[in-house]
């Protein structure tokens, strides 16, 4: 990794668009999410701990334990960088195909653009893979543990949780609808290996893919989602959250009309990194937690 671990924690925001946002999704997971930041002050909230000489112990611990490659830390790590950086991309493309189906003499650019829904839902689809995968990598265990992932989503909670709840909502429900679980199956039952292989996302995060080839990491993709739609509906379903009300509660801050709704989705995929955000105090978490068991 190119920062240490304490210098990541450190260097979370503590209000820009990405927390802006995630703080407006509270509705949706009310008092799940605290921004924490900086790494002391994480060892600080998730220990208890006021010793100072053990605070450091703690953290010089958690680093350790990060460095280390033989964990699967970095990895994870790497998975939420991946495909918060590889979202910008994708919006940039969403708004060059919205630009080209509205003005006559640039339809050229729609052309030459991916279809935005397909492309959002191989997007949904990945970021929920490097979810189940860095969630493997974190606990040590084998990559395509599907199951052990989907039983561990009944316990998420505080930054999972939000990351979840956000996937759902921006990746989910605004850009493709109250009907999105069908639209991404859909999709990804239309989808060819030929295709995955285009994805700029796809091909950066392959090595870690549980899967012999491309057919076989769709294959793979494919059974991911359908393990995890149930827990979704049953998510939206339960806290009855709908595109309409993440557009109003957004709207506080970030300008719009109402016939503009289809930039929404792809400016929150330009200006926000949840995944990495939310992802670093995930891993910030786990280290903390164990170290102190190790101490």
């Amino acid at each position: 990794m190119s920062k240490p671990l304490y210098e990541l924690v450190d260097e979370l925001p503590t209000d820009n668009m990405t927390v802006k946002v995630l703080k407006t999704l509270d509705f949706v997971v009310p008092g799940q999410w605290n921004n924490v930041v900086g790494f002391e002050n994480t060892i600080r909230t998730v220990t208890g701990e006021t010793d100072e000489e053990l605070i450091q112990q703690i953290g010089d611990r958690a680093v350790y334990l990060f460095n280390d490659k033989s964990q699967g830390y970095q990895n994870a790590l790497w998975l939420y960088q991946t495909v918060d950086s590889t979202d910008k991309a994708l919006g940039a493309a969403a708004l060059a195909n919205k630009v080209g189906e509205k003005v006559s003499f640039l339809g050229f650019l729609n052309k030459i653009t991916p279809n935005p829904e397909k492309a959002q839902a191989i997007d949904l689809s990945l970021k929920l893979i490097a979810e189940l995968v860095a969630f493997c990598q974190i606990n040590g265990i084998p990559g395509d543990s599907i199951g052990d992932f989907v039983g561990s989503l009944a316990d998420y909670s505080g930054e999972s949780l939000m990351r979840m709840a956000a996937l759902v909502c921006l990746d989910g429900l605004i850009p493709l609808g109250p009907d999105f679980i069908l639209k991404v199956q859909s999709s990804l039952g239309n989808l060819s290996p030929k295709e995955l292989d285009s994805n700029g996302t796809f091909q950066q995060m392959k090595k870690l893919i549980p899967g012999n080839n491309t057919s076989s990491q769709l294959d793979f993709i494919g059974n991911s989602f359908d393990s995890v739609k149930g827990w979704m509906s049953g998510f939206v379903e339960k806290r009855g959250v709908t595109p309409q009300q993440l557009f109003n509660k957004l709207g506080s801050f970030i300008e719009y009309s109402e016939d503009k709704l289809d930039y929404l989705a792809a400016f929150l995929d330009m200006s926000t990194n949840y995944y990495e955000h939310t992802g670093t105090q995930t891993l910030a978490k786990r280290l903390i937690e164990r170290a102190v068991a190790e101490i």
